[in-house]
Order: C-alpha cells, then structure tokens, then sequence
C-alpha cells in the first residue's frame, strides 16, 4: 500500500467514525505537543491518578500499622 492508498484509508476512516483525535492521546503523555487544553487535562488527570496513588498506599499504610 503506498503512503497516499495509507493516508486516504486513514482519512476515510476518521471521516465514517467521527474521531476527532486518538483515543490515547488522553491515556498517556506523548511525544507530540498538544495543544494547551489537551496538555492542561492530562496534567489533571496525571495529578488526579497520582493522588488515587498515594491514597491507595497511605491507606495501606495505615491497615499495615494497625495490624
């Protein structure tokens, strides 16, 4: 398949599915550089997971020291 068949398929696809961007770009930080409402939502949602984190082991923490 040449790289213009690859790019239409691509095109057609995003075009009959309605996706805007890629699933993972708000899975995981990537090397491309989003722009400032998209970086803004994944330092969010890597503080929020970061917080869900140190909770989890503070209460596990906590249970350790109770026993």
């Amino acid at each position: 398949m040449s790289q213009k068949d690859y790019e239409a398929e691509i095109a057609a696809f995003i075009r009959t599915r309605g996706i805007t961007r890629c699933p993972t770009a708000c899975a995981a930080p990537t090397h491309a550089s989003g722009g400032p409402a998209d970086r803004a939502a994944l330092r969010q949602r890597a503080e929020r997971l970061e917080a869900q984190r140190e909770e989890k082991a503070r209460q596990t923490w906590i249970r350790t020291i109770a026993a």
